[in-house]
């Protein structure tokens, strides 16, 4: 939950629930134990009971600047809760930006109670949108989308989350206004807001905002402080929109289709071929402006957010069927993915040293050290790093979305400041890669970022070179 007063990532952790006061809401909420009269599953019990398996809890702790002196400051930890909902069945959760911002170890609960750490894949802070992933050994639950355009005021509503920490609390109302705009703070503002008078609490950011057929219409955010009755939701249609440029095969596997698809009735009508680049893989496949696309891969195609979902996470060369209708006829065709194109590898700059070479072949970058005036200012704990000169395509670093200027600040437990701080990473490789993915720290501009960084590679070329 985001309030206006920002009490969304103050919150106190409250305590453990008993283990029987648990067992006892989980089966009153979802599974009942015993036969109940039908007129007792309303349509509001129906809906939460459809949507509640893809609702997942969100637990997490950063820190919080006490003071402005940058490095001098001290820092405590703060923690944090939200919620997400399951948008792909291999583990793609959209929630919102300041749920995962700045947060050291994303906790993911499932609907059965399931943990997991959650990487963030992508995020746009300007809408309060976030993608994350867990890696779960068996396909989740997906929620059932809808769309905002219908909406009506008065209508009835329910918000599902993790309301101050009381996993899955399900709350109702209705719609009370539409394209509301609200200014939270001097840096962010949302616009085009459904007000709604469910309750929504601290912990339901990035929770569902779900009709009486159970379809999410929105994405829980907001909450007017010190007014009872008046929460705030993105629309789903705006979501999605922004979740379809997260999930770019470009942006996230540096691939390429080339073709842009849109919804030609509204965000729930059929997907259309709007546009075809020249040369490209959709070019090739025999797609054509106009075509509706029906199926890619195994993803039925309902959305632009199902192009990018059927394509993600496949390799270089891999052909993948696609079925369209073209002038009422169905006609399959084979898109093979290439390689996002503009990157001239004979332009890339080679690396220097032997250190330089570790760090290309293993993390996909070439590092240097980046002047002291870089971070000046600034108010973060780091008052030096390490610039990057390049990033290699198709490597951890370009997966994790690092860019060259891009100032290196601290892996794992340790600080960038020098080339010897660097070397003494490399020189532990073997120890990191028993610990998984490593998480390292970036400054761009004037903020922070985080990503997590596979170091398999490091730690096999660490032994090569001994």
């Amino acid at each position: 939950m985001h309030d206006l007063r920002s009490r969304d990532t103050h919150c106190r952790p409250l305590g453990t629930l008993s283990f029987a006061l648990f067992l006892g809401c989980f089966v009153w909420g979802i599974a009942p134990a015993r036969a109940v009269h039908s007129e007792r599953i309303t349509p509001i019990v129906r809906a939460v009971r459809e949507a509640s398996p893809a609702v997942v809890n969100i637990q997490g702790q950063k820190s919080v600047s006490d003071s402005r002196e940058g490095a001098g400051g001290a820092s405590r930890q703060v923690n944090g809760m939200g919620t997400g909902v399951v948008i792909d069945p291999r583990g793609y959760i959209l929630t919102n930006h300041h749920v995962v911002d700045g947060v050291r170890r994303i906790n993911v609960t499932l609907a059965a109670g399931q943990t997991y750490v959650a990487k963030v894949v992508a995020r746009d802070k300007e809408t309060d949108l976030a993608i994350i992933f867990i890696s779960t050994p068996k396909a989740l639950p997906v929620v059932r989308l809808g769309t905002s355009q219908d909406l009506m005021p008065g209508e009835t509503v329910i918000a599902v989350g993790n309301a101050f920490g009381y996993e899955h609390t399900v709350t109702t109302g209705i719609i009370s206004a539409l394209h509301r705009n609200v200014q939270v703070n001097e840096t962010q503002q949302y616009l085009d807001l459904i007000q709604t008078d469910a309750s929504i609490n601290p912990g339901n950011s990035g929770g569902p905002l779900l009709n009486i057929d159970g379809e999410m219409i929105g994405v829980n955010v907001a909450v007017r402080a010190g007014a009872q009755g008046i929460g705030f939701a993105i629309s789903i249609d705006k979501a999605l929109e922004v979740a379809t440029q997260m999930l770019s095969i470009e942006t996230l596997d540096n691939h390429w289709h080339g073709m842009t698809a849109l919804s030609v009735d509204g965000p729930s009508g059929p997907v259309t071929v709007a546009r075809v680049q020249r040369s490209s893989p959709a070019k090739n496949s025999g797609l054509q402006r106009g075509d509706l696309l029906e199926r890619i891969g195994s993803v039925s195609i309902r959305r632009p957010i199902d192009v990018e979902r059927a394509l993600l996470g496949r390799r270089t060369g891999e052909g993948v069927p696609v079925v369209v209708r073209r002038n009422h006829e169905q006609i399959e065709l084979n898109l093979t993915l290439a390689r996002r194109p503009g990157r001239d590898r004979s332009r890339t700059p080679q690396p220097a040293n032997p250190l330089q070479r570790d760090t290309w072949n293993a993390l996909g970058m070439i590092l240097e050290v980046a002047p002291r005036s870089a971070l000046r200012g600034q108010e973060i704990p780091y008052e030096s790093g390490l610039q990057v000169v390049a990033v290699r395509p198709e490597s951890s670093a370009d997966k994790q979305g690092v860019r060259k200027g891009d100032i290196l600040v601290r892996m794992h437990r340790w600080k960038t400041a020098s080339e010897s701080d660097l070397r003494f990473i490399v020189d532990r490789a073997d120890t990191l890669a028993r610990a998984g993915d490593v998480k390292f720290y970036i400054v761009r501009g004037k903020e922070t970022f985080f990503g997590h960084i596979d170091v398999a590679d490091l730690a096999v070329s660490s032994r090569t070179r001994r």
